[in-house]
């Protein structure tokens, strides 16, 4: 089975060779019926043949247009506490994806360390866990994480990340290449958020910005990026990212973009010494962290980083005799910030508690 960065390397077209050409085709082959399946879907949904539920408070849902991670978490906490600021009561609604024995996920565990004040349910079935927010919590918005192709629960606010290290899913829609659906999607977008914009010049922004608009003139648009803020540990414990510079570090990840976090580390100006990275939302049981504590012990390196989304799960202050830190991510607006608090405001006005 395809690691995701060696699934995104055939895809891109990066990886040459008669072998990468003939799978290339195989997924093509079965990029067709994917693709076809997904538009009958919406074009079911867009004539009414299909019903949205309502989950009697506004929704605001947060979502790709890709697979992978885009970088959502960080603005899904920056709604949530934007939301609390004005004192609106909202809740958090996800699929659960990874979750094991009905326990939150990775996701759920780092937005309650982030958003200790807001409830977050987690179910298969957004519609149950939205109605159920609405009445047991007494919500006045619900916030609907990863929810841009569940079009069963209806909402008031669709905000689509678009991540500019694969902006358009290479063009082609899974298994083939990185969309979820076809790119005439985004016409359902009230906002297109570009995320990780400073990995682009202002020209390649600019192109991807046009071509959005192709498929959706009405939608507004910000441009976001994630910045390393701190390093911190399972003890609560922060440190300055300037610990960073110079040391030899061994580093892993389990999440969507990994690529994107190597970078993080790479511009943070620590030596790589080790690196690791393993599926998104990996379990990290106690087999998993005892084989990777075995690999750190071989490696030379003065500390061990991961994110916080690893950190969550493994909850150790140290691995292999290492100390452990996760790399925080806090995400700032380039533009658009004005674009998407006025949106907040026409969804969910000042609330009071």
């Amino acid at each position: 089975m395809l690691s995701p960065l060696d699934f995104r390397e055939l895809v891109s077209g990066r990886r040459r060779g008669v072998g990468a050409t003939l799978a290339r085709g195989l997924l093509r082959a079965a990029e067709v019926p994917y693709a076809l399946t997904m538009a009958a879907r919406n074009r079911a949904y867009d004539r009414g043949w299909y019903q949205a539920y309502q989950a009697g408070v506004p929704v605001i849902s947060v979502g790709n247009l890709t697979l992978g991670g885009t970088g959502k978490t960080p603005l899904v906490k920056w709604i949530g506490r934007s939301l609390r600021d004005r004192g609106v009561r909202v809740a958090l609604v996800s699929r659960g994806y990874g979750s094991q024995g009905g326990k939150p996920n990775d996701e759920a565990l780092e937005l309650a360390q982030a958003l200790p004040d807001v409830p977050h349910v987690q179910n298969r079935d957004r519609v149950a866990a939205a109605l159920r927010s609405a009445q047991e919590f007494n919500c006045q918005v619900v916030l609907l994480d990863d929810g841009f192709q569940h079009r069963r629960l209806a909402r008031d606010l669709d905000i689509v990340l678009v991540d500019a290290t694969a902006p358009f899913g290479f063009d082609h829609v899974f298994p083939r290449g990185e969309l979820r659906e076809s790119l005439s999607g985004l016409r359902r977008a009230d906002i297109v958020c570009l995320s990780r914009a400073d990995h682009l010049a202002a020209a390649e922004r600019d192109a991807v910005r046009q071509r959005v608009a192709r498929f959706a003139p009405q939608a507004e648009w910000c441009q976001i990026i994630h910045a390393p803020s701190e390093l911190r540990n399972a003890a609560g414990q922060s440190q300055p990212l300037s610990m960073l510079r110079g040391r030899r570090v061994a580093a892993f990840c389990g999440i969507g973009n990994p690529a994107a976090f190597r970078r993080t580390l790479e511009e943070a100006g620590c030596d790589i010494a080790w690196w690791r990275q393993y599926p998104d939302h990996y379990p990290y049981g106690a087999s998993h962290v005892a084989e990777l504590e075995a690999a750190l012990a071989e490696c030379d390196a003065q500390l061990v980083l991961s994110t916080h989304k690893d950190l969550v799960k493994i909850q150790a202050e140290q691995l292999a005799g290492r100390p452990l830190w996760a790399v925080l991510i806090e995400m700032q607006f380039a533009t658009g910030q004005e674009v998407l608090e006025r949106a907040l405001m026409r969804v969910a006005p000042t609330g009071a508690d």
